[in-house]
């Protein structure tokens, strides 16, 4: 009876002849094989990789499907794929099975990637001056605003004569703002003792030239 390591030396030969030219079956090394399924540029496309181990064929190849070439096969159409092979396989456990489990997935495509897309899904384009935008907090905002002082709006009438109290360079007068004791007492109804006060600080309110 022939031992997992001549019954391996010779499922190897058989598969070099039967793949011989095709190009989608790959000989990784002495124990590890892999073959292509579709078109590279085709987003159902798959790469099987089968590995044999010491007691190969009496137990079944280790399948991996995490290749970079499998980078956008979706999880579930991955475990599809194993889960076919791992049934095939322990049909044929102590046999050659390396031809047969690539061979079985062919008849099954279309089955097995049912779930994979035709193409990459659309991304949706993010502008970079998204990254400018403020989000405001409406409630600062709010408190913000009424920390604001209002601004006083003047009439045209209060605006001409505000700048006629000034010297027409946005400086005020000398004395603008001292009261005037004569119209200020006659409006009062001052005495005749008022006068003489009135007689006596006036000149002092007159001589804004200096």
């Amino acid at each position: 009876m022939s031992t997992p390591l001549e019954q391996q030396t010779e499922e190897r030969e058989a598969l070099q002849s039967i793949y011989e030219g095709d190009t989608n079956f790959k000989e990784i090394d002495s124990v590890t094989f892999q073959y292509k399924y579709g078109e590279e540029d085709n987003y159902k496309s798959f790469l099987v990789e089968l590995k044999w181990g010491d007691n190969y064929p009496d137990e079944a190849p280790a399948i991996n499907m995490n290749t970079f070439y499998n980078r956008n096969l979706l999880p579930v159409v991955k475990e599809e794929i194993q889960t076919a092979l791992s049934t095939e396989a322990a049909q044929w456990l102590g046999c050659g099975m390396t031809y047969t489990l690539f061979e079985c997935l062919k008849d099954n495509l279309e089955q097995l990637t049912a779930e994979q897309p035709e193409s990459a899904p659309a991304v949706a384009i993010v502008d970079d001056g998204v990254g400018a935008l403020k989000i405001s907090d409406p409630n600062a905002d709010a408190e913000s605003r009424k920390k604001e002082p209002k601004k006083e709006h003047l009439t045209k009438a209060q605006k001409r004569r505000q700048w006629e109290r000034t010297d027409h360079k946005g400086d005020r007068e000398r004395g603008w703002d001292w009261v005037d004791l004569v119209k200020h007492l006659s409006q009062t109804g001052g005495k005749n003792d008022d006068a003489h006060t009135v007689a006596e600080i006036a000149p002092v309110l007159h001589p804004l030239n200096n």
